[in-house]
C-alpha cells in the first residue's frame, strides 16, 4: 500500500480541527535551547514526504494531546493553510534517550518549497507559536529519498558525525548506489560583528572535491574528517554532512580548545598557547588568569564558553563547525539570544540591554548545498562598542549572562 494512502490511517482528515487563531508575532529563541528544540527530517517515498521527529525530552509532549501540525506561507505568516493532527500519537511514540521520537507522512501535493511546517504535542494554539518545532520546506526536504542513520537504523537528525562513527544512508525503494565526495574541512572563524565588507577573507567561489567513493546504499560508512557531498543514484538525491574528530560537538584536545578563543584573544595570546609545553594545562592557566585567580570563577567561565561552543556546534555545523559560523560567533560571545523573529530570508536575534549588552542583529539567509540552513550576519560598524565591551566582560571574569 502506497504511502499516500496509509495517510488515510495516519492522519484526521485535512481541516478536521478547529482553525488556529491569528497568531502574534512568534519568538523562536526556543530553537536555541537544547532542551526544548524539536529536530526534524524529511524522506521522500513516492507521492508522500515522511517526517521524523525527536523531542529533546518527555515534558514537550503533553498527555492526552495529538501532535498537532500546521503549514505557513512563511514563519512571520498570521493564519495557516492547513491544518492536521497524528492519530494514536502517544503509542506511536519510541523512547529516545530522555525524549522520545516519530514518524509519519504527509501527502506530497499539499507541500510546496519555502512553505513552513510546525509541529507540536500540545494544545493546537501551540503549533503556532515559537515553542513548536519548525522546518521550512526546501526542494531537498520534498525530493531527497534518504535519510542518514546510526549504525542499527535510527536517524541521526544531525549534520555531522565523528571520524570512523559507522553510520548508513537509509534509501527508499531499491537498493542504490552512494557516492560520497569529500572537500577540505574549513577552519576560517567567523569576523567580529562590525567588521567592513571590504576587509573580509575571500571564500573560494567552487570548491573541488579531494576524491571520492562508492558506497551501497544500507552498508556502514566510516569517514574520514572532510566536508562530504553524499548522492544517492539514479535519483540524484543529495545531502551534506560534516566529519569531525574526536568528541565533537565537544571539545577535547588542546588545539581544539584553544582554537575558539579566538573571538576573545589576540593571535599573540594563542600562538603563546599553541607553543607551550603542556597546551592544556596553558589553557587553564589562562582562564584562572582571567578570573583573578578564583578557581571556581575559572571552572564556571570554563563550562560557560565550552558549554556554548559544543551547543553552537549542535545548532549550527554544516559545511563548517558550528561555533565557526556567524551565528555561533555570536553564541560564544553573547550568549543564546533572548528573542528570534524571523522573516522571509531574514533572522533577528535581540538582546536585551543588561550590563549595556543590548542590541539587534539580522542575519540573512544564504542557503547552499552543504548548508541549507545558512545564515549570514549583517555587519554593521555600530556593533564595534557592544562587541569590546561583550569580550571585556569575558576578559575580566564576568559574561554578560553568567551560568547560560
Amino acid at each position: 500500500m502506497k504511502p499516500f494512502y496509509l495517510l488515510l490511517f495516519v492522519l484526521l482528515g485535512l481541516g478536521s480541527t478547529p482553525c488556529l487563531q491569528a497568531a502574534p508575532r512568534r519568538d523562536f529563541a526556543t530553537q536555541y535551547r537544547a532542551e526544548r528544540r524539536i529536530i526534524i527530517d524529511t524522506r521522500r517515498e513516492g507521492d508522500s514526504v515522511r517526517l521524523y521527529l525527536r523531542f529533546p525530552n518527555t515534558a514537550l509532549i503533553r498527555r492526552g494531546f495529538p501532535l498537532h501540525i500546521a503549514l505557513w506561507a512563511d514563519y512571520d505568516a498570521k493564519r495557516a493553510i492547513w491544518q492536521d493532527t497524528v492519530r494514536r500519537f502517544a503509542g506511536r511514540l519510541q523512547p529516545d534517550g530522555e525524549g522520545a521520537r516519530i514518524d509519519f507522512c504527509l501527502p506530497l501535493p499539499r507541500l510546496r518549497a519555502g512553505q513552513v511546517l510546525s509541529l507540536a504535542a500540545g494544545p493546537a494554539d501551540e503549533a503556532a507559536s515559537g515553542e513548536a518545532g519548525w522546518l521550512r520546506l526546501t526542494p531537498e526536504h520534498l525530493s531527497r529519498s534518504f535519510i542518514l542513520t546510526d549504525s542499527v537504523g535510527q536517524p541521526l537528525l544531525r549534520h555531522y558525525v565523528r571520524a570512523g562513527e559507522p553510520f548508513m544512508v537509509d534509501s527508499y525503494g531499491e537498493d542504490l548506489n552512494v557516492q560520497a565526495y569529500r572537500y577540505p574541512l574549513s577552519s576560517l572563524p567567523a569576523a567580529p560583528p562590525m567588521t567592513s565588507p571590504g576587509a573580509m577573507p575571500a571564500q573560494p567561489r567552487k570548491l573541488s572535491a579531494q576524491d571520492s567513493t562508492r558506497y551501497r546504499a544500507g552498508s556502514l560508512l566510516r569517514l574520514q574528517p572532510g566536508m562530504y557531498l553524499l548522492r544517492v543514484n539514479p535519483a540524484e538525491s543529495r545531502s551534506g554532512i560534516l566529519v569531525e574528530e574526536n568528541t565533537f560537538p565537544a571539545l577535547t584536545s588542546a588545539d581544539e580548545l584553544i582554537a575558539p578563543l579566538v573571538y576573545l584573544t589576540t593571535s599573540v595570546e594563542r600562538k603563546k598557547l599553541f607553543d607551550a609545553p603542556e597546551p592544556k594545562k596553558a589553557v587553564d592557566q589562562f582562564w584562572l588568569a582571567v578570573a583573578g585567580g578564583n578557581q571556581t570563577i575559572a571552572k564556571q567561565l570554563i563550562r560557560t564558553y565550552y558549554g556554548r561552543v559544543q551547543e553552537a556546534n549542535q545548532f549550527f555545523s554544516a559545511h563548517k563547525a558550528g561555533w565557526l559560523t556567524d551565528r555561533g560567533l555570536l553564541y560564544l560571545v553573547l550568549g543564546p539570544p533572548e528573542s528570534v523573529y524571523r522573516e522571509a530570508g531574514e533572522e533577528r536575534w535581540v538582546y536585551r540591554a543588561d550590563q549595556g549588552m543590548g542590541g539587534t542583529f539580522v542575519f540573512r539567509a544564504k542557503p547552499s548545498t552543504f548548508a541549507p540552513d545558512n545564515y549570514e550576519l549583517v555587519r554593521r560598524p555600530e556593533y564595534e562598542q557592544l562587541w569590546y565591551a561583550a569580550v571585556e566582560q569575558w576578559r575580566k571574569g564576568r559574561t554578560a549572562r553568567p551560568g547560560r
